[in-house]
């Protein structure tokens, strides 16, 4: 039986890595990958585990183990180096003294394999197959999302919120958005379950908490690296506080889908439209109240776009571009 394993940052796993894997699964009757993460990077490294976890979780030959490390300890670079592949190799032996093959697309593969006294193969080591690096990805997301596996998508997804009262253009601003960004756009849920904003129930506002969420859930898995939310949870929360005084019942798991980089509150300083299914306009101004204590009390602090609708949409796409750079 062969044992083999590809080490790596995995920061973030891409569609490469994935065909690094699978490229390995080919030479070997088991397979450890090894995900490194030192104390200083950002990205968690039980998330970079769960990633490689979920895109490989059909296939039992896989097993994820993540290698936590002190850049004091350990050198936390990626050059090819005798001394640095001397180091790391005495590692690996330590933590996988079973595996008699490694795969890399690095050129240091070939000294780390030396080291350990085991077979060496190299994947595409020329990146033609799969054109792309974590670094590039981190350069440009948007540029090289189609090489971002769906289980890593949502960590580096930017989510952007449209808030605001009734009739103060929310669903038009979210589409425009959508369509300017060339976005994923998510309507509001509340539209295709509730026919009267006058008329529901608790439960009536449980199933669009869970109609909205899974709505985003499946749009930051997409094909797109911005997506445009119209209306959150936050606002069906403040429903539920300004009809009965009192919150629904909503898992932290709802509220972290929901989160965002980017609130825009559409303030109620314009005409009021009513189509038959909205709230008057007095009730309207005790709404933009309620949400604006709502966002408040769970410390979500929006952007407020007010004037024309012009004026509006202008200042919301200089916003998203400024996340954008970020």
């Amino acid at each position: 039986m062969t044992k083999a394993f590809v080490f790596g940052k995995f920061l973030p796993f891409h569609r490469g890595h994935e065909q690094l894997i699978r490229f390995a699964l080919r030479h070997c009757d088991q397979l450890t990958v090894l995900v490194c993460a030192s104390d200083q990077e950002t990205v968690p490294g039980p998330l970079r585990q769960q990633w490689i976890q979920e895109t490989f979780a059909t296939e039992p030959r896989v097993r994820v183990q993540l290698l936590e490390y002190q850049e004091s300890e350990l050198p936390n670079t990626s050059e090819t180096s005798l001394p640095v592949a001397t180091i790391w190799a005495d590692r690996f032996r330590q933590l996988l003294p079973n595996c008699t093959l490694v795969v890399t697309s690095e050129p240091y593969g070939e000294l780390v394999a030396a080291r350990m006294g085991i077979r060496h193969v190299a994947f595409d080591v020329a990146r033609r197959q799969v054109p792309v690096s974590a670094t590039l990805i981190r350069a440009d997301r948007q540029r090289y999302w189609p090489f971002l596996p769906a289980s890593v998508r949502p960590y580096y997804c930017r989510k952007v919120v449209i808030l605001g009262a009734e009739s103060t253009g929310k669903t038009t601003l979210a589409t425009e958005l959508a369509a300017h960004f060339g976005a994923t756009l998510v309507l509001e849920a509340a539209r295709d379950l509730i026919a009267d904003s006058n008329h529901f129930t608790p439960d009536d506002l449980q199933q669009v908490v869970a109609e909205h969420t899974r709505r985003i859930a499946q749009a930051v898995r997409g094909g797109q690296a911005l997506v445009i939310i119209d209306t959150d949870v936050h606002i069906t929360q403040s429903y539920a506080h300004l009809t009965w005084g009192r919150e629904l019942a909503v898992s932290p798991a709802v509220y972290a889908t929901h989160r965002a980089d980017l609130y825009l509150y559409l303030a109620a300083d314009v005409p009021f439209v009513q189509d038959g299914t909205r709230l008057s306009a007095t009730e309207r101004q005790r709404l933009d109240h309620s949400h604006r204590q709502m966002l408040q009390r769970h410390n979500v602090a929006p952007e407020e776009l007010s004037g024309s609708w012009v004026q509006r949409l202008a200042r919301a796409v200089a916003l998203v571009e400024q996340l954008l750079t970020q």
